[in-house]
């Protein structure tokens, strides 16, 4: 895992940005507790160390479901299970309590593994050496350059009606974790190959670009939670920014997760 630490930046997207969606209010964040990122998302071999039966399965006759590939078809309550099994697993205390049929964070959030916050995560997708400003997951300059990541490029047209023209990946489906360079904070597939579900319940927010908030884990209620990065299905250019956001409570075939806890 990678330690981030002392963090303040910019969160969401200008009005100006090309490709803005009306979800991705602008706003600062200070992330005051350091906390680790895992390197990798998890992995098909990992997630059935916890739930043996898991199968990511295939799509359109390609297998998703090899050892080192991204574990897919896992809802977030399913991630936040894993989680709470790894922090016993570690001796760590569950991030994670059972309120009826669902998992719930707990307040204040402890030390145990969880998934990122919504802004750990833009945090560290953004992260380009010195600063927090990159547009993409590789930089913020187009076209997208070669080996950036995995999404949905010229190779997959038999599986998505949109795809990147000109852009060549080397995979179809899913990529082995770590199949691609890693960001300044060598973190692996952070804005592709698959995308990943938050910790943070799914808002629209209502504030200024002003407006200031600290280690934030969404709101307390809701049903929906925020989905980040892109994935091999993605092959429109404005939904490749770090900036975009989704919502959902349900596993995809293009959708995974990476684990996350504070230091203290």
């Amino acid at each position: 895992m990678v330690l981030i630490a002392g963090a303040r930046f910019t969160m969401g997207s200008a009005r100006r940005e090309a490709g803005r969606r009306s979800n991705e209010t602008e706003r600062i964040v200070v992330l005051q507790r350091p906390y680790y990122l895992s390197r990798f998302q998890v992995t098909n071999r990992e997630f059935r160390e916890f739930r043996a039966e898991h199968l990511s399965g295939i799509f359109k006759d390609e297998s998703l479901d090899l050892d080192r590939q991204p574990a897919v078809r896992v809802g977030w309550q399913d991630a936040a299970a894993f989680c709470n099994w790894l922090s016993k697993r570690d001796g760590l205390p569950a991030a994670y309590l059972q309120r009826g049929d669902r998992l719930e964070l707990v307040n204040p959030v402890n030390t145990g593994y969880r998934l990122p916050s919504e802004a750990e995560w833009e945090f560290a997708a953004r992260f380009d050496g010195s600063q927090a400003t990159r547009k993409y997951p590789w930089g913020s300059d187009l076209p997208v350059p070669a080996r950036a990541g995995n999404w949905g490029d010229a190779s997959a047209i038999y599986l998505t009606p949109v795809t990147i023209s000109g852009y060549q990946d080397g995979h179809r489906v899913t990529a082995p974790v770590g199949s691609y360079p890693a960001n300044p904070l060598g973190l692996h597939d952070l804005g592709g190959n698959v995308l990943e579900w938050t910790t943070d319940r799914y808002s629209i927010y209502v504030v200024g670009p002003d407006h200031v908030s600290t280690d934030p884990v969404g709101p307390r209620a809701g049903d929906n939670y925020v989905i980040r990065g892109a994935g091999w299905l993605t092959g429109k250019i404005p939904e490749l920014r770090v900036a975009s956001r989704e919502s959902g409570n349900a596993a995809r075939p293009d959708l995974g997760f990476r684990i996350a806890r504070y230091t203290e």
